[in-house]
């Protein structure tokens, strides 16, 4: 795939949404569930970090697990969501085969692999969705299918997907991605935002990782006030700070963000503010996450690297396996 490729795939992020609503069409579950599971890795575990921000005022609690193993809590009573784009994730196909075992609500979300195959020996509920992605360039599927078939269950506030879209279509995103790529080459980036925004911060994180080729590093507020902030007594890194906010936090958190502003930037480090727009949360944390992902695409391109490939963590699978 080419970098003009690649570009086409991330400016299909609100086309995928609409055909993933179009592929969940009225599917929803049928069993009652008390606590939801997202299992998945890299690419395929955001989706989770996303829904979980997505379904923060809904009394359904929420995790995202990265592991080889489900939390000892998970049972009949417990919907799981295995995600690999691939099929192919060993740590993702361990969770699905506990999630068999515990007698769980499984439904698996994949372009194929294993997981399809598992999926259908064992009769579990599958989402098979288009491949020829990176993981990571799949959001758009991933997180809609998880958010729509809990729409039409009634967990899963409804919400007004075209207007969503519609927003994401407009070109003020990929701008300032082009922008900020500018200002942070050559800098290491680190992602700050509230906690219900930080599923965004940690893709920023994520997408600098593998898209940019470089370190990158997230934390939250008001957490990092407790620990982080003392790291700026004594730099050992030229650092760019990007604070993704909400004018809709509570105002003690809004005092938080100036003042940590003000520390960081008397410190000598530059800070890029990123106030987030939207009539509603989804609409926000999406609105950032596009963002994120055109910086990473133009801050590649600065880096003279491929966006594409993630040779280190193919090279690593094979040495894994052997």
């Amino acid at each position: 795939m080419s970098d003009t490729e690649y570009y086409r795939v991330i400016e299909s992020f609100p086309e995928q949404i609409k055909k993933a609503i179009e592929i969940i069409g009225k599917r929803s579950i049928t069993k009652k569930v008390n606590k939801i599971i997202i299992t998945g890795m890299g690419g395929s575990a955001i989706p989770g970090d996303v829904l979980a921000a997505f379904l923060k005022k809904v009394p359904v609690p929420v995790f995202t697990n990265r592991s080889y193993h489900l939390p000892a809590f998970a049972d009949k009573n417990t919907l799981v969501f295995a995600i690999s784009y691939s099929g192919n994730t060993e740590e993702t196909i361990s969770a699905y085969r506990e999630a068999v075992r515990k007698s769980c609500v499984i439904i698996a979300i994949t372009s194929g692999g294993k997981l399809e195959t598992l999926s259908n020996i064992n009769n579990t509920e599958l989402i098979k969705i288009p491949s020829g992605f990176q993981p990571r360039a799949a959001l758009g599927y991933l997180f809609t299918s998880t958010a729509k078939i809990l729409e039409n269950t009634g967990i899963a506030p409804r919400t007004d997907w075209d207007h969503v879209i519609r927003t994401l279509k407009k070109p003020v995103f990929r701008e300032m991605g082009e922008s900020l790529a500018e200002t942070i080459h050559k800098k290491i980036p680190i992602i700050y935002s509230s906690n219900h925004l930080f599923a965004a911060a940690l893709r920023w994180k994520t997408q600098f990782n593998e898209n940019s080729k470089i370190h990158a590093f997230a934390n939250c507020f008001s957490e990092l006030n407790h620990n982080e902030i003392v790291g700026f007594t004594k730099l050992n890194g030229k650092y760019h700070i990007i604070i993704l906010k909400d004018n809709n936090d509570d105002e003690r958190m809004l005092k938080r963000i100036r003042l940590t502003k003000k520390i960081i930037e008397d410190c000598g480090v530059d800070v890029t503010e990123i106030a987030l727009k939207g009539s509603s949360h989804i609409t926000k944390l999406l609105s950032a996450i596009y963002i994120g992902d055109w910086c990473s695409y133009y801050l590649a391109l600065k880096n003279k690297v491929d966006p594409v490939p993630v040779s280190v963590i193919e090279d690593f699978k094979k040495k894994l396996g052997k």
